[in-house]
């Protein structure tokens, strides 16, 4: 009895504690085992899709998408990588981008894989968060020869690479012989223990055998992926396990959980100017835009006035270095040298007569303009560079030549345009009644050789400003001192050169 007595005082105390004082009616919980509600997180994340290869073009997409983060001021951009790499030049431009932000963390999120450049980029980041079945490495230097064939770039090159790459690793505070075997195939890297604070690290082999302090130190084990011939490539876990990367998440809500920010986590979408753009730097589509502004820009010689052709021309040659611009190919020096190519062709066709020196170099210019807004380098770097120099400039040849047929088939009609194209033909002489010319008898012999200074004569074609002039029974070529002069006008003889013979109308 004593004993049951005991246990009902005990469990009335119990009850007693947990449910508060009975006198009063409030309930009291102790507050050390009460549930603790999830405290808001107060830090900003954003985040922008990083794939496909990377290219010139899509790096300049990259980097407006990281400037527009950049806005926005949160603490976190996220770096949603998926990418199997692509150009070194445009990797390096995206590591220095990363290295230039300040006042923010980066953080390279791998969802499926980060090859080659892509490995590259994410190495330069704040942190890398990587999904468990996700890829990173793989970022070996390969070059492709005159015969199409891809192979190890030379010693050279991949040392200059090596250097990089263990430089981008240090300042993130990752294992730099890591980096290293991503680049390096014949880089084997062993995980050492320091005698005195035991201390883990990585070191190529030779890198630990070139250590002034190598007595410190124990070699272990070497990372089974570093094998020779083989560019390091890590699974998610690994790079975990290895330092590499600093987490693990499947997705944006576990990555949020990860990093602490806020959810969700604002993604930058891709727009309609990044389709744009990819659309409109591709060669079909810019050989056609190019060749509707020729056409339109002859319509316009053969109209006089700003009309639609001229519209129609300034919006083509306008969308095509605006998308050069946004794409990264092009500034404003190609800009200047097509203009003044332009202004070359306009002095050949206005000032000067026949097809010269103005002529053949402003259409050397406009052509290059083209090419160079087109090229991410001008001159080419490697067999891949010289292959899409071979379509820039095959697209440009193309161009010209689809503006020649267009120019041929509007010379063909063109004694029927009232506009400045009319003048690249010379017309034969009215046959009307009205005509000063035809009541004179027409020889074609080498009049320039009795015609003197002073001589007048009557304008058998237009002068634009070279053309022919009636002088008696002579029909002679002459230029005018850089004005036009229509049919059937009096000119006189000014000038006299040789076979040149210059006229000012009367």
């Amino acid at each position: 009895m004593k004993i049951a007595f005991v246990m009902m005082w005990c469990a009335a105390s119990i009850s007693t504690t947990a449910l508060g004082d009975p006198q009063n009616g409030q309930l009291q919980i102790d507050p050390d085992h009460a549930e603790q509600e999830p405290q808001p997180r107060s830090r900003t994340a954003v985040a922008f899709k990083l794939e496909g290869m990377i290219s010139p073009l899509s790096g300049a997409i990259w980097q407006r998408k990281f400037q527009e983060a950049l806005d926005q001021r949160p603490d976190v951009i996220i770096l949603q990588i998926d990418s199997p790499g692509g150009y070194l030049s445009t990797t390096m431009e995206l590591v220095d981008m990363l290295h230039r932000a300040q006042g923010v963390e980066t953080v390279a999120f791998i969802d499926h894989e980060a090859i080659s450049g892509a490995a590259l980029t994410a190495l330069a980041a704040d942190k890398i968060v990587i999904a468990p079945g996700a890829r990173i490495g793989d970022a070996g230097l390969i070059v492709e020869g005159a015969d199409s064939a891809f192979r190890y770039a030379d010693a050279k090159a991949r040392s200059d690479l090596v250097a990089r790459v263990r430089t981008i690793a240090q300042k993130a505070g990752r294992p730099a012989a890591l980096a290293e075997a991503m680049v390096d195939k014949d880089a084997v890297v062993i995980e050492a223990r320091h005698r005195q604070d035991d201390r883990q690290a990585f070191f190529t082999e030779d890198e630990f055998a070139s250590l002034p302090d190598a007595e410190q130190w124990v070699a272990g084990k070497q990372v089974f992926e570093s094998k020779a011939n083989r560019f390091l490539t890590l699974d998610g876990r690994r790079a975990v396990e290895l330092g590499l990367a600093n987490g693990n998440a499947t997705d944006l809500e576990s990555l949020a959980d990860v990093l602490e920010v806020a959810q969700p986590i604002q993604v930058i979408p891709q727009n309609r100017i990044d389709i744009a753009l990819v659309i409109l730097n591709s060669p079909i589509i810019t050989g056609l835009i190019l060749i509707i502004g020729v056409g339109a820009l002859l319509f316009e010689l053969g109209a006089p006035g700003i009309g639609i052709g001229g519209l129609v021309a300034t919006l083509c040659f306008g969308t095509f270095f605006w998308s050069r611009f946004l794409g990264g190919t092009a500034g404003w020096l190609e800009v200047m040298v097509f203009v003044l190519g332009l202004t070359f062709l306009a002095m050949e066709l206005f000032v000067l007569p026949g097809f010269g020196v103005f002529g053949v170099a402003g259409l050397g210019m406009v052509s290059v303009a083209l090419v160079m807004a087109s090229r991410h380098v001008l001159l080419p770097e490697s067999a891949r560079d010289l292959q899409q120099l071979g379509t820039s400039v095959g697209t440009v040849a193309a161009v010209l030549v689809g503006g020649g047929v267009l120019l041929i088939a509007f010379l063909s009609f063109a004694e029927n345009l009232p506009g400045p194209l009319r003048r690249l033909t010379l017309q034969p002489p009215s046959s009307g009644g009205q005509s000063m010319a035809t009541a004179i008898p027409q020889t074609v012999e080498a009049g320039w050789s009795v015609v003197q200074v002073g001589e007048e004569g009557v304008a058998i074609s237009t002068l634009r400003p070279a053309g022919k002039v009636q002088f008696g029974r002579h029909m002679v070529d002459v230029i005018t001192e850089g004005d036009f002069i229509d049919a059937d006008q009096r000119v006189r003889v000014i000038q006299k050169s040789g076979t040149r013979i210059v006229v000012r109308q009367i």
